[in-house]
């Protein structure tokens, strides 16, 4: 069994019955190790640069689901619409009419995800909650035909002291819960809350995760020079 089959048998048995998704991370790892994790069983990665994936895509097998969890440019969308599966990252108005546009274009729904900013670094993107609910209640988002909204997404402030972590993750767990109750009543779609990552995947999924998005845990450190 090779390390990256080892590391994602230990993650799924820790997981095991949580209902939580994983995804393997694999930015800045070459795609053999992307199909060692794939013949351990893994089908969804999770890329951040558009150069990359566009480059792996062609060389994987085609029942991968592809989700993009970087930022986003609006002038790359169109390189991955054809074919991602869920945009976890979705921080402006501005960037879900365009993934809108590229969908239609492309004869597609895309699943996406609304960024929240709630860390304490200001190099972090995604909606304060007060513009997220400004945004919703607008209601502009209800006009777009080939973009679906599935939840929420956050990352917290990279620190040691878990007590704000803890507190960052309820802070957007409280407001997908409101944003459910307002705006998606009725639509089971709206269920998805991606929080955690390699190094505080087990607060966010107490917190209410549904979807942790783990790297370096499975495939070691990235290899930054490629």
């Amino acid at each position: 069994m090779t390390d990256v089959a080892h590391n994602l048998q230990s993650l799924r048995q820790e997981l095991d019955g949580s209902g939580v998704t994983l995804v393997a991370v694999s930015k800045y790892h070459p795609v053999e190790m992307l199909r060692q994790a794939y013949d351990a069983g893994q089908r969804i990665f999770g890329e951040s640069h558009v150069q990359e994936l566009d480059e792996k895509y062609p060389q994987l097998p085609d029942d991968i689901e592809w989700h993009f969890i970087g930022h986003l440019q609006t002038n790359k969308v169109k390189y991955i619409a054809p074919y991602i599966s869920l945009i976890h990252a979705v921080d402006t108005m501005k960037l879900l009419r365009e993934i809108d546009k590229q969908a239609t274009k492309s004869e597609r729904t895309i699943d996406c995800l609304l960024q929240v900013h709630v860390a304490q670094e200001e190099t972090k993107f995604g909606f304060l909650p007060s513009e997220l609910r400004e945004m919703m209640d607008e209601g502009e988002w209800r006009t777009l035909t080939n973009v679906r909204i599935r939840g929420l997404m956050c990352m917290a402030t990279n620190t040691d002291d878990t007590t704000q972590i803890h507190r960052e993750f309820r802070q957007v767990k409280e407001l997908f819960d409101e944003i459910r109750a307002k705006h998606f009543a009725g639509d089971p779609s709206f269920s998805e809350l991606s929080m955690g990552m390699s190094d505080d995947y087990p607060i966010a999924i107490e917190e209410g995760s549904t979807m942790i998005r783990v790297g370096s845990l499975i495939f070691g450190q990235r290899n930054y020079n490629r």
